[in-house]
């Protein structure tokens, strides 16, 4: 009995923005990424379902072509993720099962199980939000943070492991929740946790800790559109948003609706055709 299944894509770079959208507004939400291949500007857009998707009505919902295979083997990603490189920052370093005799002295050691998940820390966008974390507290000290769409909580962990402070971390999808909530306990970053499955900011948990002196929100261009306005409201005077998910051309655009919030960009970097960009709301 195969546990999901998934669905793949591969296109232009454009083209895995728009569709890894278009997949995520559908009821129930299936759970995509999308990373680039390295060839010819080529990117792979996958998502996991937990019924079994049709391939005609896929492509006619979407208009491009989606191979359909099961997955059988609970394991499938932990065996794929056995060859990857840890991930390396000034302060951080991400690895897995294989790779934790490797973590220097002088690093928070992350430990990311393989899960179903998305957030290993090997993608351009998580390196990007945790170079930016790690600029502003040299800047600043933070009284806690929230997490919009954790994944598998690698922020809000590398949040709660370098400051020592409470952080919220929420998902749309139950399984990141749970797999947060395992992966905190693996890093020693529960005791600063909070966790809830949520779409947006629609959860007593938000609001029961708001304002935030740091919010991430890793994901993408259209989500993000629709939450700066949450992002603003739910921002300590002087507190800032660090944004990713962002290709370059759509990075302007969120700039824009940043201001029309009256949030100030501090920074923005780009990383692997991924852009980071950090807002801050006026004291």
């Amino acid at each position: 009995m195969p546990v999901c299944w998934k669905a793949r894509a591969v296109v232009n770079r454009r083209d895995a923005q728009s569709l890894s959208e278009a997949l995520e507004a559908l009821e129930p939400a299936p759970v995509v990424s999308a990373f680039e291949l390295g060839e010819r500007g080529l990117w792979e857009v996958e998502a996991f379902f937990t019924e079994p998707p049709d391939e005609e009505d896929l492509l006619k919902r979407f208009g491009h072509p989606m191979r359909v295979i099961p997955i059988d083997d609970e394991n499938w990603v932990a065996r794929a993720l056995e060859g990857l490189p840890p991930v390396r920052t000034a302060r951080f370093f991400l690895h897995g099962d294989h790779t934790s005799a490797q973590v220097p002295p002088n690093a928070i050691g992350l430990k990311i199980e393989a899960s179903y998940a998305f957030g290993t820390g090997h993608h351009g966008t998580t390196r990007g939000c945790l170079i930016a974390f790690e600029h502003l507290a040299k800047q600043r000290t933070f009284r806690n943070a929230l997490d919009l769409g954790c994944g598998t909580g690698v922020l809000a962990m590398a949040f709660a492991r370098l400051t020592h402070r409470p952080a919220v971390a929420t998902d749309i999808d139950p399984l990141a929740m749970l797999t947060t909530i395992e992966n905190a306990k693996l890093n020693r970053a529960a005791p600063y946790l909070r966790v809830a499955t949520a779409n947006g900011f629609k959860t007593p948990l938000i609001a029961a800790h708001a304002p935030y002196d740091l919010i991430f929100a890793n994901i993408l261009a259209g989500p993000l559109m629709k939450l700066l306005p949450g992002i603003k409201a739910n921002l300590a005077p002087g507190g800032h948003a660090i944004l990713s998910g962002l290709l370059d051309e759509q990075a302007n655009g969120i700039c824009a609706m940043a201001r029309a919030q009256h949030l100030r960009l501090i920074k923005r970097n780009a990383l692997e055709g991924w852009v980071t960009l950090t807002l801050q709301r006026p004291g």
